[in-house]
């Protein structure tokens, strides 16, 4: 399959993000919510979005189904993504957010979503054996009924096919997606990255050497730490860069770490040195901040913060 873009993404367990504010969240009564917003979910579909903002087109690919796989296909429609879904008989998850006014705080709820069959899994499979592009972004959690490896699989599949493979997963996703060795860029956060080494992590030091680690297994050749309000880290077999996280008025946390990937992976494909790469990644990570909800990054945002983004 060719899709004639430099990039694409897949999503295995995209989500319908719902979003609103209340004045206060009260137990067992009916709270009344305004500024409600639907977006398609998912982190490819987050990436895809990013990179369509920033004139890129990255092709979406993922599972759907069910009255949820309609609506979530409407979404995309209403957001000019390129489609290239796979059918499912479960129904695409709904993942909501509430953000409460008298608090400040954003309270965030998701489920497993559908668990995905043999033959739909094996369906996936068929398609990426054949897909032809330059980058690939690999990223969200694994649905029920995907193996653990499954994203090792499919970046040794890309991979062979010329593809650079980028992987964003947590729990058995990142662990098993580093169990193979097609990886060209692996972007956990701290938390992620202190789950798959069952290690504290509490200072740089610690960071830099799993993240060392990681890279001298040969299981990615170049890893990207997001730390939230204290930057990224960037490590490679070569490289080591540290940059802070810049000062924005922080208004919701989410989308924050798509936004940073699909800014570095659009630099990537248009001829950018990765530590420039990496720059575009924490000026649209902080772009994502400034917006409210389910908000991912906008351009004008990046542009402005780019400068900003040296260290």
């Amino acid at each position: 399959m060719v899709d004639n873009f430099p990039i694409a993404t897949l999503t295995l367990n995209p989500a319908i993000d719902l979003s609103f504010a209340v004045d206060r969240i009260y137990p067992l009564h009916k709270m009344r919510g305004d500024s409600e917003r639907h977006d398609p979910g998912g982190g490819g579909i987050n990436v895809s979005r990013v990179i369509a903002r920033l004139g890129g087109t990255a092709p979406c690919h993922y599972f759907a189904g069910g009255p949820g796989g309609a609506a979530f296909d409407h979404l995309l429609d209403r957001h000019q993504l390129v489609k290239r879904p796979i059918p499912i008989c479960g129904s695409t998850r709904i993942s909501t957010t509430v953000y409460e006014r008298a608090g400040d705080a954003e309270y965030r709820f998701t489920t497993d979503g559908p668990e995905i069959s043999p033959g739909e899994w094996a369906t996936c499979l068929e398609r990426f054996r054949s897909l032809r592009c330059s980058w690939l972004v690999l990223s969200g959690t694994l649905p029920r009924g995907v193996p653990d490896n499954a994203y090792a699989e499919l970046a040794a599949m890309a991979a062979a096919n010329g593809a650079k493979v980028v992987l964003d997963s947590s729990g058995r996703g990142l662990a098993g997606g580093l169990s193979g060795s097609g990886v060209f860029l692996v972007k956990p956060s701290l938390g992620e990255l202190r789950a798959f080494t069952g290690q504290d992590l509490s200072t740089d030091r610690d960071i830099a050497q799993a993240a060392g680690r990681i890279v001298s297994a040969g299981s990615a050749r170049h890893v990207a730490v997001t730390l939230g309000a204290d930057g990224a880290l960037l490590v490679g077999a070569d490289r080591h860069v540290r940059l802070p996280a810049l000062e924005v008025e922080r208004r919701s946390a989410v989308g924050a770490g798509d936004s940073f990937l699909a800014a570095m992976v659009f630099a990537l494909s248009g001829g950018r040195a990765i530590e420039e790469a990496f720059r575009h990644g924490i000026a649209a990570g902080a772009a994502a901040v400034m917006t409210p909800g389910t908000g991912l990054a906008e351009p004008r945002d990046i542009e402005r913060l780019l400068p900003l983004a040296g260290g």
